[in-house]
């Protein structure tokens, strides 16, 4: 395993480049006319023991503390496990973007009952996670799968299929989400089960219009949580019976996740709290 950061990015960038040329003439053989096909330039950085994915820009689509492999580094991350505040045991979780696959990891890792399908589009960032970013083998519990994300959570096959959903659809320039729609997120709201929590990572001057056709959607059982220290906001939204629960409830239930997944989950709370009314109840 190469040990030098230069060495490591010239490696991924010479293994990318193969699965690559696989892909595409894979991808060119069967798509239909008009489809469009995603190959990102991926290159790695490293600092600080953290390693680094980018899809050729300066723009962070994961990371992995090298030590950590398992743990989320990134804050934003770390925010889109919050549904543990309301469905804390997941039997169906699907995310849309693989990333460097931290989120698959740790949820693998940490909720051992449930069953995670990870839908990512481009065969290289599958690659990329898991020669470089320790993401697992598919087995019994952990399905990767090749696949537009719109697609596959519009599928009716798809209805009622996760627990959680957890989305972060972005492309190398990191200028709003690859999917914006009232349609896709409808697409979404049906996915989940009643009740289902759904996590939204948005960023940057795109959030308004973003959080403004999510609540369109799910008929406005959207909440926000504080700003992530890179400018993310993760929206939280939910399916099934309506929610009225205790600030003090979900205070205890953090301090849980705290002590078992050892997540700032108090810091959530008190996000919620700041950001969507500052009563003793959350209703939505």
């Amino acid at each position: 395993m190469p040990n030098d950061v230069a060495e490591v990015a010239a490696a991924v960038s010479s293994g990318a480049a193969a699965v690559a040329r696989r892909m595409n003439r894979r991808q060119r053989a069967a798509a239909p006319r008009g489809h469009k096909t995603v190959a990102p330039h991926v290159t790695l950085s490293e600092s600080d023991g953290v390693r680094y994915l980018h899809f050729g820009t300066e723009w962070v689509q994961g990371a992995m503390r090298i030590a950590r492999p398992f743990a989320l580094e990134l804050e934003y991350q770390q925010q889109m496990m919050a549904p543990l505040l309301f469905l804390p045991q997941p039997r169906r979780i699907v995310q849309l973007g693989l990333g460097a696959g931290a989120l698959a990891k740790f949820c693998y890792r940490e909720l051992p009952a449930a069953e995670i399908t990870v839908v990512e589009i481009s065969e290289i960032v599958v690659d990329t996670a898991r020669r470089w970013f320790k993401l697992p083998p598919d087995d019994a519990r952990l399905a990767i799968e090749l696949a537009d994300a719109r697609d596959f959570i519009s599928h009716p096959r798809r209805r009622r299929c996760a627990d959680w959903l957890q989305v972060d659809l972005y492309d190398a320039q990191a200028r709003g989400p690859v999917y914006d729609d009232v349609d896709f997120y409808a697409a979404c709201r049906r996915a989940l089960a009643g009740p289902g929590v759904a996590a939204f990572n948005l960023f940057g001057r795109s959030f308004g219009p973003s959080f403004d056709a999510i609540a369109r959607a799910f008929d406005d059982r959207a909440l926000v949580l504080a700003e992530a220290d890179a400018g993310n906001r993760i929206v939280l939204c939910f399916n099934g019976p309506p929610l009225a629960v205790a600030y003090a409830e979900l205070y205890e239930a953090a301090r849980a996740i705290e002590a078992r997944h050892r997540l700032p989950a108090r810091k959530w709370v008190s996000g919620l709290r700041a950001e969507n009314g500052d009563g003793d109840w959350l209703e939505i």
